[in-house]
C-alpha cells in the first residue's frame, strides 16, 4: 500500500490535501514539506502520515522533505489542532501560526551563515574627512571581540563603510568567535516580604502535574517579584519557561528586571522583530535551549519541547484574545498548554477577569491572594469629584487643577487619565450642526491637532482638518469633547514651569519613544504624564502621587455586557499608577454619575468584592462565564447580503440547548466600506455550542456569496458590539 499524507496549507481552505510519500522519504507529523499545488509548488505542514489513500485516484507525490526534523513538536501541533477546532478556524492556518514568517515562506530553518570582521593589526591614517570610518574602526577597537556584520549596521553604521575599510586593509573578515557559555548574572534577587512570602507558598507545585492559580495580587504588591522568585526556584538548567505579557514594548521595565537575574536565558517574541530575530528565536526554542521567553499572545503558539512554567501577567488584558483572523486568545491556550505539558501554570492580576475568579469557585483554579503593597506603600484613596456644572478646562475641573498644583509643588508627579486621543473626538459647526463623519464608517472624525488632520480610528481614513465649515462656510466650526493632545495643550499653558509628558498610539509610534519617555518619568523629577490605556499597563512610577481620571462615565451605560468589568478593571490598573512608593497617592475620578453603584464600590478598592457583584449579576442574565458564547460575523458590500446570509446560517442553529440573537447590524454598522451584521449564539454547554458552530461552517462554506463577501466565528468574544 502507498504510504500517504495528509498536509495542511497556509490557506484559508477548510480542508486537508493528500499525498503519496516517495520510496525512501521519511516523513513524519508537524514536518514542513513542498508538495505540487497547482501550477506552482507550496509549503505544507504534515498532520497525520496514517492516512488509507482514496480509492482509484492517483496522488501526486511530496517532491521532497524541508527538514529531516518536525518544525512542530507532537505537543505543538496538539495544541494547534485543538485551537483551530475550538476557535473554528482552518486548520492550516492555524499551523502555521506557530511558525516564523521565514519559514511560513519556505525558507530554510538555519540562520544564514554571519560574516564576521575584526581589526587587521596595521597602521592606518585616514583622511580627516573620514568621521564615521574612523568611528566604526574606534567602536570595533571597544568592542574587543569580532562583530557580526548586522551587529554593525544595528550600532548604526553602514556597508559602504565597512567595504571602504576593507578595502583598505584595515579591517578583514574572519570566523565567528568561539561560541561562550551564557551569562550567569551575579545578582541576587531581593527577598520576598513576609506578605509575598505566604503568597508564594500558595502557588502551584512543579511536581509534573498540572495546575492553575489565579495570582490576585493589588497594584504594586510585587507580583513580578514572585514571578522570578518562582522561575529560579523551581526551573532547572535545562527547563524551558514562557512568560506571557500584554504588550511588550510598553512594558521595558520588566524584561529589563528579568535580563537582570536571568541574563542571556532571557529571549523576546513579539510583532516588532524583523524576520531574523524571529527566526533565531524560534530556533533556539525549537532545539530545546533553556530560555526562559518573555512575549505577547502569539509566542504561546510557539515549538517549546522542554517547558516546565507558563505564567501570563495582566491575565485580564483584551490584548490577549486575537482580534481577527485565527480569533484565539492567548491566555486561554497558556492554560491549555499546561494542561498537555502537564505543568504549572500562573495568572497573574490586580483585576481578574470574570471568567478567572468564577473558576477558582467552582474548584477549577486555585486562588494565590497578595493583597499588601511592597514595603511602605500604601493603597491610594480614591475619590469621585461630581463634574456636573463645574467649568473644565481641557476636561479637568478647577479642583482637580488644584491638586495637580499641589502635588508638582510637593516634587512629585501627577498623571491624567484620558481615554481617548487625538484633540478632540468630533468637529462641529456651531451654526449649522454639521458634523465631521467618516465617509467610510459609521463613526465621526477625530480631531488631530498637531497634524492638522481629521482621522477615522477604525479605518485609519484621514483628511485635513478644514478651517471653515465645509456645509455653511461659517468659522464657527470647533472641535468639541476631549482627547490627550486638547489635555496637553492644556496643562502645557497652566504649567508652563513642568514638563507635560504625553503617552498614547501617536507619541509613541517611533522605535524606542516610550523607553525614552519612561527614562524622562524615572528621572523623579516633577512632570505631567497624559495618556490613555497605555499608562495602566504595569508601569512603576515611583514618584507619581496623584492620578486625575478626566471621565470615568463612558463604560457605566454602554450596550457591551462585559463594560462594567472593563471600566473597573481600567479605573483600578491606572489609579494603582499612584502612591507606589512612601508617599500615599490620591486617584481623582471626574464624574456626572458621582451616585453610581458601581463608583462606588471602587471607592473601597476591593476589587473581588466587585467582580462576585458582576458574576451575580451575570448568573442571572446567563451571560458569559455562565454560558458560553460565540458570534457568527458577517461583512459584505451591502447590509442586506450580510443579514441574508446569516439568516441562512440561522436556519440551521435548531438545537434546543441553543439561544440565538440576531441576525442584526453591528454596533458600528458600516466599517471602511463594508456593511457588518452579526449572530450571538449562546448554550448550555460548551460541547453544544461546538457542535452548532461546525455545522454552521459547513452550511456558510456551501452558501454562494460575492467575492467581496466575508464572514468569521468568534469563540469567547471580548467585544460583542
Amino acid at each position: 500500500m502507498t504510504a500517504t499524507a495528509r498536509i495542511a496549507l497556509n490557506r484559508p481552505l477548510r480542508r486537508l490535501f493528500d499525498y503519496q510519500i516517495p520510496d525512501g522519504c521519511r516523513i513524519e507529523p508537524g514536518q514542513r514539506v513542498q508538495i505540487p499545488f497547482g501550477r506552482q509548488f507550496a509549503t505544507g505542514l504534515v498532520v497525520d502520515t496514517n492516512v488509507t489513500p482514496p480509492a482509484n485516484i492517483q496522488l501526486k507525490p511530496v517532491n521532497r522533505a524541508l527538514e529531516p526534523w518536525p518544525a512542530l513538536p507532537a505537543e505543538t501541533l496538539k495544541l494547534l489542532t485543538w485551537a483551530a477546532d475550538y476557535y473554528q478556524h482552518p486548520l492550516g492556518e492555524s499551523l502555521f501560526m506557530a511558525l516564523p514568517p521565514a519559514l511560513r515562506r519556505g525558507q530554510p530553518a538555519a540562520l544564514p551563515k554571519e560574516t564576521f570582521w575584526q581589526l587587521s593589526g596595521r597602521e592606518h591614517s585616514l583622511p580627516k574627512q573620514a568621521h564615521r570610518q574612523q568611528a566604526l574602526l574606534d567602536w570595533l577597537a571597544g568592542e574587543g571581540k569580532p562583530q557580526a556584520t548586522r551587529d554593525v549596521l544595528a550600532a548604526g553604521f553602514s556597508r559602504s563603510q565597512l567595504k571602504g575599510l576593507a578595502e583598505k586593509g584595515l579591517v578583514t573578515e574572519c570566523d565567528p568567535p568561539a561560541h561562550t557559555a551564557p551569562d550567569s548574572p551575579s545578582t541576587p534577587l531581593p527577598p520576598l516580604t513576609e506578605a509575598q512570602q505566604q503568597t508564594f507558598a500558595d502557588l502551584p507545585p512543579v511536581d509534573g502535574k498540572f495546575h492553575c492559580t489565579l495570582l490576585y495580587g493589588v497594584t504594586g504588591s510585587g507580583k513580578t517579584e514572585l514571578y522570578l522568585h518562582y522561575l529560579q526556584n523551581n526551573l532547572t538548567a535545562d527547563d524551558q519557561a514562557l512568560v506571557l505579557v500584554p504588550e511588550i514594548n510598553l512594558t521595558p521595565q520588566t524584561v529589563a528586571r528579568f535580563q537582570r537575574y536571568f541574563g542571556d536565558r532571557i529571549e523576546v517574541w513579539h510583532s516588532a522583530l524583523n524576520d531574523g530575530q524571529r527566526l533565531a528565536t524560534w530556533l533556539r526554542i525549537r532545539e530545546g535551549k533553556p530560555v526562559i521567553v518573555i512575549g505577547t499572545r502569539s509566542a504561546v503558539l510557539l515549538p517549546f519541547i522542554g517547558l516546565q512554567t507558563l505564567i501570563v501577567d495582566e491575565e485580564h488584558d483584551s490584548s490577549y484574545k486575537q482580534g481577527e483572523g485565527f480569533r484565539y486568545s492567548g491566555r486561554d491556550l497558556a492554560v491549555f498548554r499546561g494542561h498537555l505539558n502537564q505543568c504549572p501554570v500562573i495568572l497573574g492580576s490586580a483585576t481578574p477577569s470574570l471568567e478567572s475568579y468564577a473558576n477558582t469557585q467552582n474548584g477549577k483554579y486555585g486562588l494565590a491572594r497578595l493583597e499588601q503593597r511592597v514595603g511602605s506603600a500604601t493603597a491610594p484613596e480614591v475619590r469621585l469629584l461630581d463634574i456636573r456644572s463645574r467649568p473644565l478646562e481641557g476636561g479637568v475641573s478647577q479642583p482637580a487643577l488644584s491638586a495637580i498644583r499641589r502635588c508638582l509643588d510637593s516634587g512629585q508627579q501627577a498623571l491624567v487619565f484620558v481615554n481617548r486621543r487625538g484633540y478632540a473626538p468630533v468637529m462641529m459647526c456651531f451654526d449649522c450642526g454639521h458634523l465631521m463623519e467618516c465617509p467610510d464608517c459609521d463613526s465621526r472624525l477625530t480631531y488631530h491637532q498637531r497634524d492638522r488632520a481629521l482621522r477615522c480610528h477604525h479605518c485609519d481614513y484621514q483628511q485635513a482638518a478644514p478651517t471653515v465649515c465645509p456645509s455653511c462656510q461659517s468659522e464657527a466650526f470647533k472641535p468639541i469633547g476631549q482627547g490627550t493632545e486638547r489635555t496637553e495643550d492644556t496643562l502645557t499653558n497652566l504649567f508652563p514651569d513642568v514638563p507635560v509628558i504625553r503617552v498614547d498610539r501617536d507619541s509613541t509610534q517611533r522605535k524606542g519613544s516610550i523607553q525614552s519617555i519612561l527614562e524622562r518619568v524615572n528621572s523623579g523629577d516633577p512632570c505631567i504624564l497624559v495618556g490613555t490605556q497605555m499608562l495602566a499597563k504595569g508601569h512603576d512610577f515611583p514618584k507619581v502621587t496623584l492620578v486625575v481620571v478626566v471621565n470615568a462615565d463612558g463604560g457605566l451605560f454602554s450596550v457591551d455586557f462585559r463594560a462594567p468589568e472593563q471600566l473597573i478593571q481600567t479605573l483600578l490598573q491606572v489609579s494603582g499608577r499612584a502612591g507606589r512608593s512612601r508617599d500615599p497617592g490620591t486617584v481623582l475620578v471626574q464624574t456626572c454619575h458621582s451616585d453610581h453603584p458601581l463608583l462606588n464600590s471602587l471607592q473601597q478598592g476591593r476589587y473581588l468584592d466587585i467582580a462576585q457583584q458582576l458574576l451575580t449579576e451575570r448568573e442571572a442574565a446567563q451571560l458569559p462565564p455562565f454560558r458560553p458564547m460565540a458570534i457568527i460575523r458577517a461583512e459584505a458590500p451591502e447590509m442586506s447580503e450580510s443579514l441574508a446570509f446569516l439568516d441562512q446560517i440561522r436556519n440551521t442553529l435548531t438545537q434546543d440547548a441553543l439561544e440565538v440573537w440576531g441576525p442584526l447590524p453591528a454596533l458600528i454598522a458600516r466599517k471602511a466600506k463594508r456593511h457588518r451584521a452579526q449572530l450571538v449564539v449562546l448554550c448550555e454547554q460548551r460541547g453544544g455550542i461546538r457542535e452548532a458552530l461546525k455545522a454552521a461552517c459547513q452550511q456558510a462554506e456551501q452558501l454562494r456569496t460575492s467575492r467581496d463577501f466575508r464572514w468569521q466565528i468568534d469563540v469567547d468574544p471580548q467585544e460583542t458590539a
